[in-house]
């Protein structure tokens, strides 16, 4: 894959990410797989709304002083295109309303006709303690993924770590998973 038009897809999906609040300022993160040993996320000071050549770094799977400037979840994406061939685009973000609502529930059973269509029944991963939880994620995330045979995964008050074939899909399943999650919260609120 061209690192420049990689580049250029990832600075307009994180915009529109950005302005759903998927990232926040300094969280989040997103990158595309350039080969099989190396791939592109953004920094770890990266501002998600005005994404520059400059705010990306290119990593191979062998670490080296790259790492220190890449996002703290590089671990989890590495992994990721190291476990399940068909990622090609990789992303943790922290839709609010998929969020919030998996503070509360253990599962979400969305009730809109595309949620429920897309989705049926999705668990929440519970990640228990959170002091250890950047040492233990990139393994429990990819073991999650591929025993559930799932391309993303919610957990509990942290957020949602996904990927797919193509930047399009991967919006459109967060942006999904977060509308159904809205709809149910305001169903609470008119019931």
């Amino acid at each position: 894959m061209d690192l420049q038009i990689s580049i250029e897809l990832l600075q307009k999906l994180s915009l529109s990410m950005f302005r759903k609040s998927f990232f926040g300022i300094f969280h989040g993160s997103i990158s595309a797989k350039i080969a099989s040993n190396k791939f592109i996320i953004n920094k770890k000071n990266a501002i998600f709304d005005d994404l520059k050549k400059e705010d990306f770094v290119l990593l191979y799977d062998k670490k080296d002083y790259r790492w220190n400037d890449a996002s703290i979840d590089s671990d989890i994406h590495l992994h990721i295109y190291q476990t399940i061939f068909e990622a090609k685009y990789a992303v943790f973000a922290m839709p609010p309303h998929t969020v919030s609502y998996s503070l509360n529930h253990d599962y979400i059973i969305p009730k809109d006709y595309f949620g429920y269509e897309k989705f049926e029944k999705i668990k929440i991963y519970d990640p228990k303690n959170f002091d250890d939880w950047y040492e233990r994620a990139p393994y429990e995330i990819c073991k999650y993924l591929q025993e559930q045979k799932k391309n993303f995964i919610i957990i509990r008050g942290y957020g949602v770590v996904a990927y797919h074939r193509t930047l399009q899909n991967l919006a459109k399943d967060i942006a999904l998973l977060d509308n159904s999650c809205k709809i149910l919260q305001y169903e609470k609120i008119y019931n």
